[in-house]
């Protein structure tokens, strides 16, 4: 469920200025705690029930990695009132789709049904949240899937493990200092006791939203949300501990060896603020100006004009306590690393020094007024961004005004946040190249 490296530095997408439409919703709260969102669109004869759990890989034990993304797929192993196997078989049996994804902050289910299987979709969530069977055979089913997945995706993936090794080098406290799929070796020497516990522990009412949006009726969604999940007992009150990195004052250099790549990736990473901050919004411009697209600055320069790149580009991972900032190229030819990364310096220096062009500030401008627009395109997408804006950002109505946030930003907020986060000695240079033994193939 992740983007490849490359695709990343093409979130936003180009077109002309159009004006997202307002999001309206209800919520409020059950006794136990559990968060409801209502979205009613009947635009079209489909409804979504999601259930977003306040548990990602932070919420993991440092000998324990790996297991909220676990859970993400051993949730779907079968209820008390579910057989084993049959919950695909169930959905797919309705005409419906369903899935499930999990990040360092939170893990997200949801399904998307014709809409006069509301009711269904609703009474799946609760059996999930209220009836999950957690037994050795799950366990170790779900155990040899989340290792192929691990195969696939990232020891057999070329630059697979590049956010991982960022990370590891980047945090020394944050559990964001290991990878969310977690440690292999973790997950096997755990006994079913601590899954079950974990379980227990984060699958509770209050430390979960569900959202229900799309074609439905309110009477019928408040009447079936209350008999469904009504009765689930609340869990015990989550305490969460705060974890606050030093800053970053001296170059963090590191090396990793990838058996999966010809060639070395040019890598320079910086510790960023939490998404919530305005400071982190200034800086997704940054990053849109400086690599979004084949007529960004840093594409336009290293890959076309000069070519000494393959490659070049910027990711912004923003999360709820901290994000990254991580700068990537594959240099051409008998271009080094080094080499792109002073063009890449020179481009840095200049957003810190000089105001962007009123073109190019204009330019970013409209991306972000269409991205926010993708967006909100779909049910899916806004059931999606109505539970992380009360999860993460604690103000559902970011999805109506979050836009305001980066219409407000300015030229000369990009230059002084460029000054402020992106300088040689507040960043981690990993020198990421092919193991020797592939090397010398």
């Amino acid at each position: 469920m992740k983007k490849s490296l490359m695709a990343i530095s093409s979130l936003f997408l180009l077109g002309g200025t159009v004006t997202a439409q307002k999001v309206e919703f209800q919520e409020y709260k059950l006794d136990n705690g559990l968060h409801v969102i209502l979205h009613q669109d009947k635009s079209a004869p489909v409804v979504i029930t999601s259930v977003m759990y306040h548990v990602g890989a932070k919420d993991e034990k440092p000998d324990r990695t790996g297991f909220a993304h676990f859970f993400e797929h051993l949730l779907f192993e079968g209820t008390k009132n579910i057989a084993r196997g049959e919950w695909f078989k169930i959905v797919t049996a309705n005409g419906g789709v369903n899935n499930a994804n999990t990040n360092d902050d939170r893990t997200y289910y949801y399904e998307v049904f014709p809409s006069n299987n509301l009711e269904l979709g609703l009474w799946m969530e609760s059996e999930r949240l209220m009836h999950p069977v957690i037994n050795e055979i799950g366990v170790k089913t779900q155990n040899e899937v989340v290792k192929e997945e691990k195969r696939l995706r990232v020891d057999n993936q070329p630059y697979g493990s590049l956010i991982a090794e960022v990370k590891k080098n980047m945090f020394t406290k944050h559990p964001y200092r290991w990878a969310t799929i977690g440690s292999m070796e973790h997950l096997d020497a755990a006994t079913l006791k601590e899954f079950q516990d974990f379980n227990a522990k984060y699958y509770i009412p209050n430390n979960a939203v569900l959202v229900v949006a799309g074609d439905f009726e309110f009477a019928n969604a408040t009447k079936w949300v209350q008999q469904y999940f009504g009765s689930i007992k609340k869990g015990v009150d989550i305490v969460r501990e705060t974890y606050v990195e030093e800053p970053i004052t001296q170059t963090i250099t590191a090396n990793y060896q990838d058996p999966n790549i010809q060639i070395p990736m040019m890598v320079a990473a910086y510790r960023t603020p939490s998404m919530k901050t305005r400071d982190a919004r200034v800086l997704d411009f940054i990053s849109t100006y400086l690599s979004d697209g084949k007529s960004s600055k840093l594409y336009k320069k290293i890959v076309d004009d000069k070519k000494i790149a393959l490659q070049v580009g910027a990711v912004g991972l923003s999360q709820a306590d901290y994000g990254m900032y991580v700068l990537y190229g594959l240099p051409l030819g008998k271009n080094t690393s080094e080499v792109l990364l002073q063009e890449i310096d020179e481009e840095i220096v200049k957003v810190q020094t000089d105001l962007i062009s009123e073109k190019d500030f204009q330019k970013i401008q409209n991306k972000f007024e269409n991205q926010f627009v993708d967006n909100n395109a779909t049910i899916e997408g806004i059931a999606s961004n109505l539970a992380t804006y009360y999860m993460l950002y604690g103000d559902v109505n970011l999805i109506n005004t979050e836009a305001d946030m980066y219409r407000s930003i300015t030229r000369e907020e990009m230059r002084d946040i460029a000054k402020k986060y992106l300088n040689p000695n507040q960043r981690l240079i990993l020198d990421y190249s092919p193991s020797k033994d592939k090397a010398q193939n």
